[in-house]
């Protein structure tokens, strides 16, 4: 069994895909059908979408806070990288500093 290879859609491209399903009153199954789409990820984006329309501070994240999360998880990690890196070089100067006073 080989699985397809990805696809990534566009914001606008699921933006329309929601506008359609809130629209036109078809289930998300069959304009998933209709659109190409599986259902499970497009229903993904109506949920998401109501996440973001309803502005609620409480339970799930918006997609712009969901965004600014993974921008902080990903400067936290370089920042990480970094202080680990330095404490190695403090540790390799100080002791070979202290070889050179012997």
């Amino acid at each position: 069994m080989t699985q397809k290879p990805r696809r990534t859609f566009t914001d606008e491209q699921k933006a329309e895909a929601v506008r359609i399903v809130g629209q036109s009153g078809k289930p998300v199954s069959q304009v998933a059908q209709e659109m190409g789409l599986t259902e499970s990820a497009l229903r993904k984006w109506v949920k998401q979408a109501q996440i973001d329309r309803s502005g609620d501070t409480q339970g799930s994240l918006t997609s712009a806070e969901r965004q600014e999360l993974n921008t902080l998880r990903r400067d936290l990690k370089r920042v990480r990288m970094e202080r680990d890196f330095l404490k190695k070089a403090a540790t390799f100067f100080a002791r070979e500093s202290s070889d050179r006073t012997r």
